[in-house]
């Protein structure tokens, strides 16, 4: 479970009670995508005939820019996410973390699932002597791209669901 038993209003969209404007829903949503994106390559080397986890990514994108609706998106991340099923690993992450980008489209909070899932994929790949370093090189990879607009709602979110990210955020 990474998502928090209590909501956060900030990531909840204006519409629905919070305070989370559409611009900035977008921001996060392509955030989540370039964490995923980052990563893809990992699931790719291992099932490249599967092109659930990308079509995840693009379809998150294709609704940032409005060009397809929630459920479009939020069916594309279930998809990708399914595409974990039989594998293990960076391969197994790096497909949660394009199935979590996708579903940002319904629920915000997804952003900090998909780029926790990319950190565990890179950490997966480095294996045990080089997991942690890789890890915090991918958190710092994942911070230098957060837009101003959202750089510090992220990254107080990080602080606050750490724990229940698996501790990946601390970089």
């Amino acid at each position: 479970m990474i998502l928090p038993k209590e909501r956060d209003p900030r990531f909840i969209t204006i519409r629905r009670g919070g305070t989370l404007t559409d611009s900035d829903h977008r921001l996060l949503a392509l955030w989540a995508a370039a964490c995923a994106e980052h990563v893809l390559p990992l699931f790719e080397s291992v099932v490249p005939s599967d092109p659930r986890p990308r079509n995840a990514i693009e379809q998150i994108r294709a609704w940032a820019r409005d060009e397809i609706g929630m459920t479009g998106s939020r069916s594309a991340g279930g998809h990708a996410m399914a595409a974990t099923r039989v594998l293990t690993g960076s391969a197994r992450h790096a497909a949660f973390a394009a199935g979590q980008a996708a579903v940002v489209a319904h629920v915000a909070e997804h952003d900090l699932g998909a780029a926790a899932y990319a950190i565990k994929a890179v950490r997966a790949a480095a294996g045990v002597g080089g997991a942690e370093p890789a890890g915090r090189l991918e958190c710092r990879w994942q911070r230098d791209r957060l837009p101003d607009a959202i750089r510090e709602l992220v990254l107080e979110d990080q602080r606050s669901r750490n724990g229940i990210c698996w501790s990946v955020f601390d970089c």
